[in-house]
């Protein structure tokens, strides 16, 4: 079962780098350098900050749905990033060493399938949660800090 995974637009966020540190700070946009790496995921490039590269932290919509299960939470993004187009079964470094949450929706928005594992699943968790045809797309998420990484749908 071939799939994409999806990273979020640089367009949706540009504005962050024409604000001050006074506008973000009202929108409860955090401005941070990162000190550790990993440890600042950005979800446009889909890989870890660099030691010293300046981020964003801000709460953010990432399933804007009619369901109660629409969720929101605290994401990374990096300063002058590009959107990563990741190719059909690619699963990107982003991933390596983390416990991963992998939760599946059908097309009601509603969740009907979610799992927890290593990584080194990811690719073949991925292709066996779509071969149930009630899943209409997944969610990737960082299971310790329970944060949004990307989306993925069938190729």
């Amino acid at each position: 079962m071939d799939f994409k995974i999806i990273a979020l637009d640089e367009e949706l966020f540009e504005h962050f780098q024409k604000m001050s540190d006074d506008e973000l700070e009202k929108q409860n946009i955090v401005k941070q350098i990162a000190d550790n790496k990993p440890g600042f995921p950005c979800r446009i490039s889909l890989q870890d900050a660099e030691i010293g590269e300046e981020v964003y932290l801000f709460n953010y919509e990432f399933h804007s749905v009619n369901s109660p299960y629409k969720a929101s939470g605290p994401i990374f993004t990096r300063k002058n990033t590009s959107q990563k187009i990741c190719e059909t079964n690619e699963v990107p470094e982003l991933f390596s060493a983390r416990l991963i949450s992998l939760r599946g929706y059908n097309s009601s928005q509603m969740l009907i399938s979610a799992d927890v594992f290593e990584e080194v699943e990811l690719k073949e968790k991925i292709q066996s949660t779509f071969e149930n045809p009630e899943i209409s797309y997944l969610h990737i998420h960082n299971a310790k800090f329970g944060c949004y990484f990307a989306s993925v749908k069938r190729a």
